[in-house]
């Protein structure tokens, strides 16, 4: 390859990605996969691959072995996909790989969401021709996230008066 002007960068001499599509039956799931997919989420999973393509490799190591991306093989297997996209990580130790397992969920997992901009995605999607079911939010979720109304577990509990208005020995009939 040619570049113009400063070489780019990588980290410790990577190499650059490729995608190769492999036969389902050719990736192998890692035995000791920590994270788990429900029979929901990999309908869902399913629904997304359907909506959108299949739009985030499998990352394999050189034998084919899962480092990343055992739910979206489920998803691929559901739809009866005969080849999926994969990326192949070289020069992983097994216990890098290990810990990119987990890596990969978990840092996942501790993002959030700012309510308001996802209010105003979902309800511009709401009025257009896409299946927000792909989205992998159960409609209630939808639901509650387009009301303007206040998420109970967001409320302050206030603080408790200084003086009491009831004491000892009263009797309260409800």
């Amino acid at each position: 390859r040619r570049f113009v002007g400063k070489e780019p960068k990588t980290l410790n001499g990577q190499q650059d990605l490729q995608v190769t599509y492999v036969a389902v039956a050719d990736v192998r799931p890692f035995a000791s996969n920590a994270r788990t997919h429900p029979k929901r989420q990999v309908e869902q999973i399913a629904a997304s691959i359907s909506a959108f393509g299949f739009t985030n490799p499998i990352l394999v190591d050189a034998e084919r072995n899962i480092i990343a991306g055992h739910g979206r093989l489920l998803g691929a297997k559901k739809l009866g996909l005969d080849k999926v996209p994969t990326i192949t990580l070289h020069g992983l130790s097994e216990a890098q790989q290990r810990a990119l397992r987990i890596a990969d969920n978990k840092i996942a997992l501790n993002a959030g969401w700012d309510t308001e901009l996802l209010r105003i995605e979902l309800q511009a999607l709401v009025i257009s021709d896409v299946d927000i079911g792909a989205l992998g939010f159960a409609s209630g979720e939808i639901d509650v996230i387009l009301s303007d109304s206040v998420d109970p577990d967001d409320e302050v509990i206030p603080e408790l008066p200084k003086t009491a208005f009831t004491v000892p020995g009263d009797i309260w009939i409800l």
